[in-house]
């Protein structure tokens, strides 16, 4: 308590002497990685020394080993974006990350030591060990620093330092959000405007200090991560003015949007022919992303369809012989950028009965359902020849599911923004179904609930995201929840 009395103001903000006293965010985002690099390090070199032991004959390749693939370890965590903020106070969701780079760094290791032919010189005992230690240590070490960096938010002593410049409506606006998003290290320190005698001596209880004259001396003489200047864009003389003067000064300068509760992602900029666009929508799965999905889904469709052929040759046998009718069920729905397809399914149903009720949804012991069907259903096995969709190029291992072409028109008329998940391929198993949104959706809230994380999904798309969807799966179906 004596901390936040000392660092906070009445209103709540950082004091003078806690702006300068606080450290930014990037340095945390630093540590992370230090402590990282040091407990790969020192795990490699523990487990070498306790069961390889020392040998002036091969400590070489382990002390080239164990440097090389800790320094990769520690970039593929940099590029994945392991040590940005927003994942460092999310741990519980890194587990999928540390164990899909982890995974990849092993069989990179195996790889490059097999190529060399110097595979012999490594103990499998020490590689496996290794990598196995290491996977629960840094995310105990993840854990660690969650709860230090709220602590040291909460007390003030950690502080990305903003200053906003102008204390119109998108400052307004733009406060609002931060306080819905409630994140502790981001703390707003002073508001510049030249405006001050109409607008009082404080904005949203954050002191309003001067004009722009008063901002550059207010920079120099205290520490500051972010001037944000939130004044219309049509001004552009004023803001030409603004942005030269303020370059002088060590900080992030960025403007602010009057759309700021319109846009949901990050907006970036891009150019043609050197003309500066803001960026805010962009083409999910471009370039080597677009590459690596189609690779991924080509590899692991067809090892899947390999192992599971002879479970569906003895499922196609067993719906052949329930009762009269095709072994597959054939309907179409909507796929990529809303293009209709054939989606392939094992037949559950009666045939007798199919389509005696249109689309409607399967519900718990529906009567059209067959009682292999209703165990096709329960664990997804109706869906293994989706694979042949796969390998088609009609579906992807992971992305929305389809849903039947009257569906879409239905809940597109409901939902604001549902045909926005027909900008990936639909897949067998997707980011909805492993959050309890699988089967049934019989009210217009829980298909809205899926469309949003189906949107999730595509704007935050990555090979190891889905090698978490996949981990998640089989968990879901396992589990048997919502499969009727």
């Amino acid at each position: 308590m004596n901390i936040r009395r000392r660092e906070f103001n009445s209103d709540g903000h950082l004091t003078p002497e806690a702006i300068n006293k606080s450290f930014s965010p990037g340095m945390v985002s630093s540590l992370v990685a230090l402590t990282d690099l040091i407990i790969i390090l020192a795990t490699g070199c523990i487990i070498y020394w306790n069961y390889v032991g020392w040998s002036n004959a091969n400590y070489e390749f382990y002390l080239i080993g164990i440097l090389l693939t800790s320094a990769l370890v520690v970039l593929a965590f940099s590029k994945t974006d392991t040590y940005r903020i927003p994942s460092i106070s999310h741990p519980t969701g890194q587990i999928y990350k540390i164990l899909g780079v982890l995974s990849v760094t092993l069989l990179l290791f195996l790889a490059i030591a097999f190529a060399l032919k110097i595979s012999d010189q490594y103990s499998r005992f020490w590689v496996f060990s290794w990598f196995l230690f290491c996977l629960p240590l840094l995310w105990i070490a993840r854990y660690s620093f969650y709860y230090c960096f709220l602590y040291w938010a909460k007390a003030g002593k950690i502080s990305r330092k903003v200053v906003i410049v102008g204390a119109g409506s998108q400052a307004d606006k733009l406060l609002k959000k931060l306080k819905t998003e409630k994140y502790p290290w981001i703390s707003v320190v002073a508001i510049f405007d030249e405006r001050i005698n109409r607008i009082g001596p404080s904005f949203h209880g954050i002191p309003v200090l001067g004009n722009l004259d008063n901002l550059l001396d207010y920079a120099r003489k205290n520490t500051l991560d972010d001037i944000i200047i939130t004044l219309p864009w049509t001004k552009n003389n004023r803001l030409e003015k603004i942005v030269r003067k303020l370059k002088e000064l060590p900080v992030n300068i960025q403007l602010g949007l009057d759309t700021v509760n319109f846009l949901n992602s990050y907006p970036t900029l891009s150019f043609i022919s050197k003309i500066p666009l803001l960026n805010l929508s962009h083409k999910p799965l471009e370039g080597g992303s677009y590459i690596l999905k189609i690779v991924e889904d080509k590899v692991i469709g067809f090892i899947l369809l390999m192992m599971l052929s002879p479970i569906m040759f003895l499922i196609a046998l067993a719906v052949k012989l329930e009762s009269p009718g095709p072994v597959f069920f054939c309907q179409k729905r909507f796929g990529f950028n809303n293009k209709q397809f054939t989606v392939l399914k094992f037949r559950t149903m009666y045939q007798s009965n199919i389509g005696n009720k249109g689309v409607e949804q399967a519900k718990k012991n529906d009567p059209r359902v067959t009682p292999l069907g209703n165990f096709l259903r329960q664990t997804s096995l109706d869906e293994l020849p989706q694979l042949l969709n796969v390998l088609g190029g009609t579906m992807s291992i992971v992305g929305p599911r389809p849903h039947a072409v009257e569906h879409n028109y239905k809940y597109s008329k409901m939902i604001q923004g549902y045909f926005s998940r027909h900008r990936v391929k639909p897949g067998i198993t997707g980011w909805a179904q492993v959050n309890g949104l699988r089967g049934e959706t019989e009210t217009v809230s829980k298909m809205a609930a899926r469309v949003r994380y189906d949107i999730f999904y595509i704007e935050n798309w990555s090979f190891l995201f889905d090698i978490r969807i996949l981990f998640k799966t089989f968990y879901a179906v396992i589990s048997q929840k919502n499969a009727y």
